[in-house]
């Protein structure tokens, strides 16, 4: 079972935006991920827990931020209940995508494991539910994943496969690359890997 830290920044910038403690595990019905973020002063922002579904759909999300709570699932298509801070006011949503997304490292996990990418396969075209911090707004928009390569380090542990993703955002045409390893993410945009207690899961 993998756990560690992620330290987060902005990817422009360079601005700390804090980190995020997580564990995450694989398992005969798909993979979980649970997480809990902290701002750079150490204070508690939010927190994370997705199950994806052995074809990497997502079962259940929940998200919390700033005192928003979003709860979704694969469910004509994906659905979501939003939760304002008093938690008076719900909105529902509904629309005909693949999964959800959003600033957490857990969501490239899920993608990639979603578009299930050959090295040299062309790139799949994915519609997605961003969920943007602090106030988890929801949009919709459309990714492109292209798995560039894969390549075999050794380690103590045996040899540790990394495969090397192009992410394009077909709205504006911006592009990045994501790095992972297994049920981790060695390196994307605003996101680095400060700590890792066990090796990562593999989903073969």
């Amino acid at each position: 079972m993998p756990r560690g830290r992620y330290s987060l920044h902005d990817p422009h910038d360079h601005t700390p935006l804090g980190s995020e403690h997580f564990h995450c595990a694989t398992g005969p019905s798909g993979w979980r991920y649970v997480s809990q973020l902290t701002a750079p002063s150490g204070e508690h922002t939010g927190s994370v827990d997705l199950t994806l579904d052995e074809l990497g759909r997502p079962i259940r999300v929940q998200l919390h931020a700033a005192s928003w709570q979003v709860k979704g699932a694969a469910l004509d298509g994906v659905t979501w209940v939003r939760t304002d801070p008093s938690g008076e006011h719900a909105t529902e949503g509904n629309v005909a995508a693949h999964a959800f997304t959003g600033a957490s490292p857990a969501f490239y996990v899920a993608l990639a494991r979603l578009v299930r990418l050959s090295p040299g396969e062309g790139a799949k075209r994915v519609r997605l539910v961003g969920f943007t911090s602090p106030v988890l707004a929801p949009r919709t928009f459309d990714q492109a994943w292209a798995l560039l390569g894969r390549t075999a380090h050794e380690t103590d542990s045996g040899p540790l496969e990394v495969d090397e993703y192009q992410v394009s955002d077909l709205e504006t045409g911006e592009q990045h690359s994501v790095h992972l390893a297994g049920d981790v993410v060695l390196s994307a945009p605003g996101i680095e890997l400060e700590e890792l207690e066990s090796p990562p899961s593999s989903f073969a």
